[in-house]
This record gives structure tokens, C-alpha cells and sequence, in this order.
């Protein structure tokens, strides 16, 4: 069964959030007609660093549409992975706005972001942040549990998603008895879980040999292609461009191409 096929716990594409949770996010929230998925303006994030303003984002502007697979790119300190977190709702500008499916993300109260996060939002990141005490079909499941799932549900979901990973044979295992590439692929099942309109992926290749991250990144393009799911990938690895439809860069928080 493809992902496709679960019925859709995520917020529909140019949907608005509703119900209890608009009350708790109230009028802070701006809306724009339907049109891109992401629309970005002034965004800007500043860290004070001892004595130093670090510009971590210095006035970006981009519009990303539905189903693009998006690299982002640029060197360490460019802003790339400041702009994934902001995307994904672990942290917020400090100026700027971002819209996501119509939603003003950067208004949101804690309430309402953490559903973003839940609903909206799959994470993949370097260090693959499975628990190592967990199975790889345990680590698949938990955020399922977050979002109300029934454990029986839970588990069927799981241990298709990693099937479709090709860990079918490996769903009992623990992280430290796999390798490298397949955590990364039960990284990738457990992104999908609650299926999510927006994939963010924060170097996903970084801590794989080559031929590794090129079995990752042909799976996420398999799933842009099958599924037209959104995928931003931040990478400072040029080959991770050949699976993207578009690149942009970035350099000292600003979009330089």
C-alpha cells in the first residue's frame, strides 16, 4: 500500500487550521489568497553571539511551490539549516513572515505550531535522531503515538513504511545492529508516518559514504516522483543537486542564486 493510500492526517494543501486550534491561534494568524505552498518575505534571524550579531538570515524572500524537491545550498554558516528550522517550526524569526498552505506559520502560538510541526512537517535529519533503545519498527511508530493513532494502526503503518524503505527484514532490529544507510532509511519511514504535506531534510547524505547517500537521495526523489510530495533538502554536497528539480543558494543568509 502506498503512503498515499492512509487517509491524510495533514492539513489539506491551501487549508486552514480550525476547530479549538484556531481559537488558540486566534487573529494572530495572516492569510494569502491560495497560490505557492511556501511564500517567504523578509525573513531574517539574528543570534547574539557574546559582543556579536550573528545574521543568521539577513532578508531572505522565496516562493516554493506544491511537489517541488528543492536542494538548498550553500557553505557552513550560510543560513541553510536556520532556514529548514524556521520552515519546520523549531524556531522563529526574528523578523519576516512565512506562509505555509495559507498559513502565517511565523504568527502561530506554541499550541498551534506544535500541531504544524505534527501535521504538516517530516523531519529528517544528519544525525538520523533515532532511540537507540527502540526497534526500528518502535522509532517508525512513535510519532504516531503524538498524533493518536491506535497501536494496532501504528504498527501496520510502520512496518509498511518500512517495507517500502526495503527494511522489511529488518523492522526488529536496533539502530546500532544497522548500518549507517539503513537508520537513514528508517529515518526517511519515520518522516512519512503521519504523512506530511512538507518533507525537510537537514543533510541527509552528511554522515553516509557516497554510494549510501546516492540510495538515499534516489529514494526521497522516488518519493517526489511517486507521490509528488514536497522535499527541501539542505546540503552543502554539490551531487545531491543532480536529484533536485531546482536549486537555490545561499550565503551569509541571503539567496545568492
Amino acid at each position: 500500500m502506498s503512503v498515499s493510500a492512509y487517509p491524510a492526517i495533514a492539513l489539506g494543501r491551501g487549508s486552514t487550521l480550525d476547530g479549538d486550534m484556531m481559537g488558540e491561534v486566534g487573529g494572530a494568524v495572516g492569510s494569502v489568497p491560495s497560490g505557492p505552498l511556501i511564500r517567504i518575505e523578509n525573513l531574517q534571524r539574528h543570534f547574539l553571539m557574546g559582543d556579536e550579531m550573528v545574521r543568521a538570515l539577513d532578508g531572505f524572500n522565496t516562493i516554493i511551490e506544491a511537489g517541488e524537491l528543492l536542494a538548498i545550498m550553500g557553505p557552513s554558516g550560510s543560513g541553510k539549516s536556520t532556514l529548514l528550522y524556521l520552515l519546520g517550526g523549531l524556531d522563529r524569526p526574528t523578523e519576516g513572515r512565512i506562509w505555509v498552505n495559507g498559513i502565517e506559520i511565523s504568527a502561530l502560538e506554541e499550541n498551534a505550531l506544535a500541531l504544524y510541526r505534527r501535521q504538516e512537517i517530516g523531519f529528517i535529519f544528519q544525525s538520523f535522531h533515532l532511540i537507540p533503545t527502540m526497534t526500528a519498527l518502535e522509532n517508525v511508530a512513535l510519532p504516531m503515538v503524538f498524533a493518536g493513532i491506535s497501536e494496532r494502526e501504528r504498527g501496520a503503518r510502520a512496518s509498511d513504511l518500512l517495507a517500502r524503505v526495503g527494511l522489511a527484514d529488518r523492522m526488529h532490529h536496533k539502530p546500532t545492529e544497522l548500518s549507517g544507510g539503513q537508520q537513514q532509511r528508517i529515518a526517511v519511514a519515520r518522516a512519512l508516518v503521519n504523512n506530511p504535506s512538507i518533507i525537510l531534510a537537514d543533510e541527509p547524505t552528511g554522515n553516509l559514504d557516497s554510494q549510501t547517500g546516492a540510495e538515499i537521495m534516489g529514494l526521497l526523489a522516488q518519493l517526489n516522483e511517486d507521490e509528488k510530495r514536497t522535499i527541501l533538502i539542505v546540503s552543502h554536497d554539490p551531487a545531491v543537486t543532480d536529484y533536485a528539480a531546482r536549486a537555490i543558494h545561499l550565503l551569509d543568509g541571503k539567496l545568492v542564486a
